[in-house]
């Protein structure tokens, strides 16, 4: 019996009998063989639905993610603590008997069906890549995590510089500006507390590491990142992290940054000795040289855009379950249909995007890219742009994103299809 039905039923029964109500349901769901935490619209919360997955593999039992069947919904053995977690956590599920079970499975094999059921078998390591200085809701990665009660690290460039990424199957990295220019944030927030901060750490531990200069030290962070994906690692980025991480790549060996950022003029030549081989995403870009513009190049669309905010939404693709499994787990969602958000970075002009770069979401009428993959060697990126999906436009000092009133978000939910991403990876997409 479904969580749903146990909501229904307390506000018609007397309270003395809802114990032996619950005690009949777990006795019941002991008989089944297998739990199906469902993933379309009749789940009740779908962020925690994520938690109970990850917390399940972390137990030791295996979780089938069914692809493309109700919203990519999961299955496991059944196992009394689960049932009992997911009724903690507010998450509805579904008791099979074991015939059921293999039904399932076996029609969701069928050729003619775009469905795959694909095995995760262990929980992976995840570290947030974070200054110590940002709150939880500075970044909606962090905060998605907490609310989902998934566990992870934060480790910064003092830690990936000290080799520690090797522990990690997953990275995330916070909005960061891996160009060393501080956000731009320079002339509207130069004498603002949290900005001095923010340069304070920033050059004491640049110094603390050997480096003269901030940008220096963010250039070699990514270099250190690039082989960790190309080793077999899963990157996600997302807002100014994104483009700010290709400028670096492309950037190395030249100085891209004004005087009030690292105390020497920038190369005005800058945009001439860019190295497009070694981004991830985007070539052909060209850098904004003002210091004082809140926006680092042309690869972000933020202040070029005109997309009213009511007509703001991106489309999912759909992928073919059993030929492309990696982008197909990445966009499992119970809706196609993704409504916009804003960030430092927004969206992507579509035209930078590399011809190998897969789109999995986009503003075609725009010309926008919002949400893009890529392989590395042996490991896998992906990119998604903008702030908070639940925060249309987030600025400095806004509150946190609460998520009690968002559990069904599905911006959200594709953060947290690449958390479980590396649980499941087995092999790249076929050609």
């Amino acid at each position: 019996m479904e969580i749903q039905k146990v909501r229904a039923f307390r506000s018609k029964i007397p309270a003395k009998w809802l114990t032996v109500l619950l005690l009949l349901m777990l006795i019941q769901t002991a008989q089944a063989a297998f739990i199906l935490i469902p993933m379309d619209e009749k789940q009740t919360n779908h962020l925690k639905a994520y938690g109970i997955t990850y917390w399940t593999l972390e137990q030791g039992v295996e979780v089938k993610w069914l692809l493309n069947y109700r919203g990519g919904s999961f299955l496991m053995q059944h196992q009394q603590a689960i049932a009992s977690e997911c009724l903690v956590r507010g998450v509805s599920f579904e008791t099979l008997a074991d015939g059921q079970a293999s039904n399932l499975l076996t029609e969701i094999a069928r050729e003619d069906l775009n469905e795959d059921a694909v095995s995760m078998q262990k929980a992976p390591k995840i570290a947030v890549y974070s200054p110590p200085n940002k709150l939880p809701w500075d970044d909606a990665v962090t905060l998605v995590l907490k609310y989902a009660e998934i566990k992870f690290d934060i480790v910064y460039d003092e830690e990936i510089l000290n080799g520690k990424l090797k522990d990690y199957d997953w990275l995330h990295l916070h909005h960061e500006d891996f160009t060393g220019q501080f956000g731009k944030f320079f002339q509207a927030y130069q004498h603002m507390p949290w900005y001095q901060e923010d340069v304070r750490i920033n050059k004491e531990l640049a110094q603390k590491l050997g480096f003269m200069k901030v940008s220096e030290m963010k250039k070699v962070v990514t270099r250190e990142i690039h082989q960790y994906i190309s080793n077999g690692g899963f990157l996600f980025a997302m807002c100014a992290a994104t483009d700010t991480y290709d400028i670096a790549q492309a950037a190395q060996g030249v100085d891209i940054c004004e005087s009030m950022y690292d105390g020497d003029p920038a190369d005005p030549d800058m945009n001439s000795k860019l190295d497009f081989t070694n981004t991830l995403a985007f070539e052909n870009f060209t850098l904004s040289r003002n210091p004082y513009e809140y926006r680092f190049s042309d690869i972000d669309v933020s202040t070029t855009r005109k997309v009213p905010r009511e007509q703001d939404y991106f489309t999912l693709f759909q992928f073919s379950a059993k030929w492309d499994p990696v982008p197909t787990m990445l966009c499992q969602n119970h809706a196609n249909m993704i409504k916009g958000f804003m960030g430092q970075t927004t969206a992507f002009n579509r035209k930078l995007v590399k011809a190998n770069v897969l789109i999995m979401g986009e503003n075609k009428a725009a010309g926008e890219a919002r949400y893009i993959h890529g392989e590395l060697g042996k490991g896998f990126w992906t990119y998604y742009g903008g702030h908070d999906p639940e925060d249309y436009q987030h600025f400095v000092g806004d509150p946190a994103t609460d998520l009690n009133l968002h559990p069904n978000s599905p911006g959200y939910r594709l953060i947290l299809n690449n958390v479980l991403f590396p649980a499941a990876k087995k092999k790249k997409q076929k050609t």
